[in-house]
């Protein structure tokens, strides 16, 4: 049994030709860059950075979003570079297939899975919440529950989820063309925030702009679960502000950069792949980027942090309230639920995409991932991910594991940056249209300053991390590594050359499929 075998580049790109199993390639350079700001300008904008800010960095949580932006960007050059060297779905889960081997493509397909669901659940909920606000301030009382049973149902997040679902199975296309519009929307409504936003600013809110480092207000066990595993492992007493203040900000922050990687998945989708992936992906994180900046200059220029942190929940309606603006506070709230949105549209894309490159390659059951002769799209296996997303968004308390997205994300991150180096060396002969430029220099950092990111979590996060992988592995070895094509190629390759009174030659035979 070799789990660490596997999959050659070529066979990938096989693969993804397979009949009744492939996509249509019909996005452009500006679906994507679209598609990056629709899934990043939206819960990581209008209130995960008040949070970050109120509760971890204070005015430094600028230097959040640049160290969270800095971490992502060379991420994603690492991305780009094995997008344009393979170019299918499943992103990372592909690219760790043809470097590291099956058992680590399946752990990071498997984070990949936890970051797509957690988020597209953890979004659908929230929409509805901000969907009642948008109807009580317009002096309609709908409330975001309804209690059936004694359950509380969440039914907003089964209207989105549904509407979204058809979209991406009537098509990838015509999905994209109904976000590109949402995300316009959206991209107005923040500038409106920046500009508004900046004729309140008080340049005395800004300082402190680092707060001193101070101890947090809880104890004993639920203190220390909240703590970041750096200052677990460090033991470090639990605190909030300061500079690793600005560090736990940045993890939490990261969670509005998720979009880049979740644009890789669609990498099969993608007209000319090789020019049009690395446009589309920096010229969105460019975008985003500066937008994050302002509105966090604006954001704790107009209150001080003190303000936000006196709020159970602050987003950026916070500010606008506490400075009398009540009408701006609506446009935040409307614009808050179109964020979120494409947001839903664009993560239920990506976790479709991923379970469909997966279970080509027999590690999830084979038949999720037949596509519609029509339309080209996973139709079926859409269906099954929006039904599962609105179930637990409508029916659990999902955002209690918010911070699961970014761990899930970030873990997916370091084995990106780490594969580069690995294809480089096993296949010099490649030359992608992108490269990640300062040779090995960039992947390290790049994964030295995610695996730092991931221990500014919680340490909670890590507990429930680690029982998803246990479970994912009891998975693996209980359906996947039996199933998995590989195994099966092995095995004829094996039976192949083995001859009466012959001596099998067994893992010679690997090496022809496993070259990467």
């Amino acid at each position: 049994m070799n789990i660490f075998r596997t999959k050659s580049i070529e066979q990938s790109i096989a693969d993804a030709d397979e009949p009744g199993r492939k996509l249509k390639r019909s996005l452009s350079t500006w679906d994507l860059m679209i598609m990056g700001v629709a899934v990043a300008v939206g819960a990581g904008i209008f209130s995960v950075g008040a949070k970050a800010a109120a509760n971890f960095a204070g005015p430094a949580v600028t230097i959040s979003f640049v160290v969270a932006a800095v971490t992502c960007a060379l991420a994603i050059m690492c991305y780009a570079e094995f997008a344009t060297a393979i170019p299918v779905a499943g992103s990372a889960y592909v690219f760790t297939y043809a470097t590291m081997g099956e058992v680590l493509a399946w752990i990071i397909g498997w984070n990949l899975i936890l970051e797509l669901f957690t988020a597209a659940a953890v979004i659908a909920k929230y929409w509805g919440i901000y969907l009642s606000k948008v109807f009580g301030l317009m002096g309609v009382d709908l409330p975001p529950a309804l209690s059936i049973g004694g359950v509380d149902l969440y039914w907003g997040a089964f209207l989105i989820v549904a509407i979204f679902t058809v979209l991406l199975v009537l098509g990838t296309k015509l999905s994209a063309r109904v976000g590109n519009i949402f995300t316009l929307i959206k991209i107005g409504v923040v500038l409106f925030v920046i500009v508004v936003g900046f004729t309140y600013v008080k340049f005395s809110n800004y300082t402190p702009f680092v707060p001193a480092s101070q101890p947090t207000a809880g104890s004993g066990v639920e203190d220390v679960m909240k703590q970041s595993f750096f200052g677990f492992l460090t033991g470090a007493v639990p605190a909030q502000y300061g500079t690793l203040g600005i560090f736990a900000g940045a993890a939490l922050v990261f969670f509005a950069f998720i979009g880049f990687d979740v644009v890789a998945t669609s990498a099969e989708e993608v007209k000319n792949p090789q020019k049009t992936l690395p446009r589309g992906i920096f010229g969105g994180l460019a975008l985003v980027t500066i937008l994050y900046i302002l509105v966090s200059l604006a954001l704790t220029g107009m209150v001080s942090y003190t303000t936000l942190a006196a709020e159970k929940a602050p987003t950026l309606t916070t500010a606008f309230e506490a400075v009398g603006n009540n009408d701006a506070a609506k446009v935040i709230a409307f614009g808050s639920l179109v964020g979120l949105t494409t947001v839903i549209m664009v993560l239920l894309m990506g976790l479709a995409r991923v379970v469909l490159a997966m279970s080509r390659d027999g590690l999830l059951p084979r038949a999720l991932s037949k596509t519609s002769e029509k339309r080209a799209t996973p139709a079926r296996l859409q269906i099954i991910c929006g039904a599962a997303v609105a179930l637990v968004a409508g029916l659990t308390a999902v955002d209690l594991l918010e911070e699961m997205i970014n761990i899930g994300t970030l873990s997916a991150f370091v084995m990106v940056s780490l594969g580069i180096l690995v294809l480089r060396k096993k296949r010099p002969d490649l030359k992608p249209a992108f490269r990640v430029p300062f040779g090995k220099v960039l992947p390290w950092v790049s994964a030295i300053l995610c695996l730092y990111l991931m221990t500014n979590l919680a340490v909670q996060t890590w507990i429930f991390f680690g029982i998803w992988l246990v479970v994912g592995m009891a998975i693996y070895f209980a359906y996947g590594q039996r199933h998995s094509r590989l195994n099966e190629k092995f095995a004829e390759a094996r039976a192949a050359v083995n001859t009466p009174g012959g001596e099998p030659k067994g893992d010679a035979d690997e090496d022809t499929f496993t070259k990467v």
